[in-house]
């Protein structure tokens, strides 16, 4: 079985501003004026699905330069909180096993 996406979602663009522009070309490859752009359409989304761990650094990234951003699963349009522990108690809403859905059950450490 396929396993989800996950993008990040630029939820608010935050006081710096220019950090913030430089973190979105860091994590996108967009140029500056495209970057400058996905930051002024706050919220959006600045990845395509990508792996659960790769869209939490990208997060990450972004909120070291000041924003707010959110880990989006692409199966079920929820928010995957970051950090240890289940991500998210509630049952996946896709068409998928919630046992299969990365939002509902975080890969084993082992």
């Amino acid at each position: 079985m396929e396993e989800p996406g996950f993008r990040v979602l630029l939820t608010e663009s935050g006081d710096r501003k220019t950090e913030v522009i430089r973190a979105i070309r860091a994590v996108t490859g967009l140029s500056l004026w495209n970057s400058k752009l996905l930051l002024d359409c706050a919220p959006a989304a600045v990845t395509e699905p990508n792996w659960l761990e790769a869209a939490q650094d990208a997060a990450g990234v972004l909120e070291a330069a000041g924003a707010h951003a959110a880990v989006v699963c692409d199966w079920c349009d929820r928010t995957v909180t970051r950090g240890v522990g289940s991500l998210d108690p509630a049952p996946c809403n896709g068409p998928w096993p919630p046992e299969s859905c990365r939002a509902s059950c975080p890969p084993s450490n082992d």
